[in-house]
């Protein structure tokens, strides 16, 4: 607590100004431009790797960067990420939602020993809220991800996209660059679109392409940032040679 205190000193001496001035340009007129959900790990900073700023996106993190399935909730039962997409895409018309999944996921490393029966039991569920949230909102992403382990990671996955008729084809790591646990954390990725398109108050901006959803992957190790590319099939590394083919993606399919 003490570092914390002493970085509030420090924002105060050097940022504080900085950022007042941009709280006054927004001020009570934001336009944030995405709804962004990642992962609550430490090292994720995502303002800091997209260069974001003041009032430019919504960000919710949890563990594991997971959306429920709209399945999950009746009547008045929900959780905060539903809500903040009605707040962020409704409420606030943003048209952009991202999800944003990471290398060295220790909330995907756990969903992978769930695969375990006894470590996924319900009496170790009910002392564990972590396994109990991945048990329920995440076996989905395992289940995708154990198809994928079946064919010896050679073969592509499909996922619906913004409709059950819209869908996609995804080569999960061809390069064979990752790990394990860090296949599973793309394919957990992915399927968080998939869950997002479940909602009813999505529907008709998602089917006549007034929101799009998008996917990052974050390789904490290199600080490479990973964008999934529909034309392309894969998580395509954004960098100066890929930017202008990716640019040119968004502006033909998400503009």
């Amino acid at each position: 607590m003490d570092r914390i205190l002493r970085g509030i000193m420090k924002y105060r001496q050097t940022d504080r100004k900085k950022m007042v001035e941009q709280f006054e340009i927004v001020k009570n007129r934001p336009e944030p431009k995405a709804v962004f959900f990642t992962c609550m790990d430490s090292r994720m900073i995502p303002t800091r790797f997209t260069e974001t700023n003041v009032g430019d996106m919504f960000v919710v993190r949890n563990a594991g960067n997971i959306i429920p399935h709209s399945q999950h909730f009746v009547d008045e039962a929900t959780t905060n990420e539903p809500a903040a997409l009605e707040l962020g895409c409704v409420v606030n018309d943003i048209r952009h939602i991202i999800v944003c999944g990471h290398s060295d996921c220790k909330a995907m490393n756990l969903l992978y020993a769930l695969q375990c029966e006894e470590f996924s039991s319900q009496k170790n569920r009910r002392i564990s809220p972590l396994r109990a949230w991945l048990s329920a909102h995440a076996s989905s992403s395992l289940s995708k991800f154990q198809q994928l382990e079946m064919t010896g990671f050679d073969k592509p996955l499909v996922f619906h996209a913004e409709t059950q008729m819209r869908k996609f084809v995804a080569y999960i790591d061809p390069e064979d660059k990752f790990c394990i646990a860090d296949k599973l954390s793309q394919v957990n990725c992915l399927q968080q679109l998939q869950n997002i398109a479940s909602y009813g108050f999505l529907k008709k901006r998602l089917e006549k392409h007034q929101l799009h959803i998008h996917a990052l992957w974050f390789d904490i190790y290199t600080g490479d940032i990973y964008y999934f590319s529909r034309q392309n099939k894969r998580f395509v590394d954004v960098n100066e040679v890929t930017i202008n083919m990716l640019e040119k993606e968004v502006l033909k399919y998400y503009s």
